[in-house]
């Protein structure tokens, strides 16, 4: 059995070593994601109190964002392979073209959050400018 323990720990950590050099973007792709779900609590509390609605943190909607943040770090990873194992003679970088759209996603939601909080008109501005310039980004494709 200990001999066992000790192939499989040498392969958990080997593993584990080849992802090293993911660690930043993983890193960065969850604090993303942790920020815009803090500040997405903190906008719905503020909504219901400015409606003088009741408020609750809903469980279903926390795990949604841990099943997205797991999604998002196995995309990472996947990417990554495919960048330097598959085809690392090609310098594509997936893995940091996939983690900086994960990241520009989180920050239009952060930017919509920090509307719905502050009613700052800079914020709604923002939000309006970046939804406007995706939809004709997108649209025109």
């Amino acid at each position: 059995m200990e001999i066992l323990f000790k192939y499989v720990s040498g392969a958990l950590a080997a593993l584990l070593g080849m992802l090293c050099p993911i660690t930043p973007l993983v890193t960065t792709a969850m604090v993303f994601i942790a920020i815009d779900f803090v500040t997405g609590i903190i906008a719905s509390h503020a909504e219901a109190k400015r409606n003088n609605k009741p408020w609750r943190l809903e469980s279903r909607k926390m795990w949604r964002t841990v099943v997205k943040a797991g999604f998002v770090a196995l995309a990472i990873v996947m990417m990554w392979t495919i960048d330097s194992i598959l085809l690392g003679f090609m310098h594509l970088n997936l893995a940091n073209i996939f983690t900086g759209f994960v990241c520009g996603v989180e920050l239009w939601s952060f930017i919509e959050n920090a509307a719905r909080i502050s009613g700052s008109s800079l914020f709604e501005w923002l939000s309006r400018w970046l939804k406007r310039r995706i939809t004709k980004e997108v649209g025109n494709e």
